[in-house]
Parts: C-alpha cells; structure tokens; sequence
C-alpha cells in the first residue's frame, strides 16, 4: 500500500499557500510536515484526509485493494478538535467510533490504559482536563484497525510523559506496516 501525491496544491481563502508537493509513502513510512502556523501544514493533512479539494494536482492511495479502496477508508484522522461529545462518557464516545470506523482492534479498556486513561472511561468526556481529552482522542487511533494516521498537531495538550507514550504507539504503528502524516511545530519523537 502506498499512499502517493503528485503535483499537489492547496488553498486558503482563495489564496495558495503551497504548490509543487509531491510525495510517495509505503508501509512503514512517516513524513512529518513542519512549520510555522498558517504556513499550510493542517491543509494539507484535510486535502489528504479529503476534507477539502486540491487546488491542484492529486493525492490517492496505491494497493490498498478491497480491504481500504479509498484513502478515507483506511485513514484516522486525528485534527486540533478532539470529535467528542461532552455529555457522553469516554467509553460511549470511543464505542461509538469504533462501530463507525469497523474493523476493531483495541477493545475500549485496553485503548485507555495504553493511552494512561484507564478506568476513566464511566466519566463524561466533558470532565476530563484538556491533556486527558488528547489522550481520549488518540485512544481512538487504536480502537479499530487504520493503516494510515493523519495527526495535526497531535501532541498538542499532552504533558512530556503522554509524549513519549505517544512517541512509542506511532513508532509501534510504523513497525507494524502503518503509513503516518503528521503536522506540527514539534519534535515527535520520530527523528532519527
């Protein structure tokens, strides 16, 4: 599986803030976009999740057959809002996008402790501190089967321990054959 753009553009406003990108990704391979804010980074990561239309050229996913046809199909998006109801409990809210996005991995519980939540999932998204409702949304990379993750400004909230936690299920994610995208102003722990 490759996920392959080419001669790709984007827009904001009607005006370009980039042009010209071209990349090809296999299983096992990150590209991390930095910059300043406003320089395009979460534009490209929604012209690839296909939340918005390029300005130009083409982005599309090679060989990923019947199982993920469509880069929707085998992407997590994860962008700066967290996709959770307040109201609902952590366990509901993560049920509720495991059933959506099929292919289950990680039961609830189990994504909750990797992401240091666990017994938290009876409280009320809405109760949760600003580093914990991050972490709540990356439970949600594991609790059904993507093989592409699409992370803008993932680490944002997260205190230095939820990095490094996080550092190693990316790493993990990689290893395992994953594609990863991620847009930040941040070192990820993926250097090197």
């Amino acid at each position: 599986m490759r996920l392959i753009a080419e001669n790709l553009g984007g827009e904001r406003g009607g005006e370009t803030v980039f042009s010209g990108i071209d990349f090809a990704l296999g299983k096992g391979e990150a590209m991390v976009v930095t910059g300043p804010n406003g320089s395009g980074k979460s534009t490209l990561l929604r012209i690839i999740a296909g939340l918005l239309r390029t300005a130009e050229g083409r982005v599309w996913l090679d060989g990923g057959g019947d199982d993920f046809p469509t880069i929707a199909s085998a992407s997590h998006y994860l962008g700066h809002l967290n996709a959770m109801k307040t109201a609902l409990s952590v366990a509901e809210n993560l049920e509720f996008w495991r059933a959506f996005q099929g292919e289950p991995a990680l039961d609830v519980e189990e994504a909750l402790e990797t992401v240091g939540l666990g017994g938290l999932g009876h409280l009320p998204f809405g109760y949760l501190s600003t580093g914990q409702r991050r972490r709540a949304s990356i439970a949600k990379l594991l609790i059904s089967r993507r093989p592409i993750w699409l992370l803008d400004e993932p680490t944002a909230g997260l205190d230095k321990a939820s990095e490094e936690r996080f550092a190693e299920l990316m790493r993990g994610h990689l290893q395992d054959g994953g594609i990863l995208v991620a847009a930040t102003h941040l070192t990820l722990g993926l250097e090197g």
